[in-house]
């Protein structure tokens, strides 16, 4: 992994690419969604800070455990003055994600844990599918696959 001597303060972003492991394209992405910035040289070509290298480790962080990124971005604006995110906040920002994630976690327990049916079902009747009807929350107004039905 390429060094960033300590003078530079700004960083091209095909530098901060090979730093950060994030694709360029992907670095222009985040910044078209406005989860970092940047500024332009008199030649139009971009120059990030080099506390970017963090927010980005930042944002890769919380998208690797299925954090959205207009939930990250709402994270990353909540910080004072827009500052790269410190270890506490990382702490701060996972705890309020925890119960989200509680949820996914079962969500794709439940999917595990039934899909061997799913593959001889095909779907034909929806009334115990545990996927597309959890908790059978629809079991209880009738029988069959309700949801093509309502849909009518």
């Amino acid at each position: 992994m390429p060094q960033i001597p300590e003078k530079i303060h700004e960083l091209t972003v095909g530098q901060l690419a090979a730093r950060s492991g994030a694709a360029v394209s992907a670095l222009h992405f985040y910044e078209a969604k406005g989860l970092i910035t940047s500024r332009r040289t008199g030649g139009n070509q971009r120059r990030f800070s080099r506390d970017t290298l963090r927010r980005v480790a930042f944002i890769r962080a919380a998208q690797r455990v299925g954090i959205p990124l207009a939930t990250i971005r709402s994270a990353l604006a909540e910080l004072p003055e827009e500052r790269t995110p410190t270890r506490e906040d990382w702490a701060r920002l996972s705890e309020a994600w925890r119960s989200e994630l509680d949820e996914r976690i079962t969500q794709l327990n439940r999917l595990r844990d039934h899909l061997t049916d799913c593959i001889g079902c095909g779907c034909l009747s929806l009334d115990t599918c545990v996927l597309s009807n959890p908790d059978d929350k629809f079991g209880e107004r009738r029988a069959g696959s309700r949801l093509m039905a309502e849909g009518r």
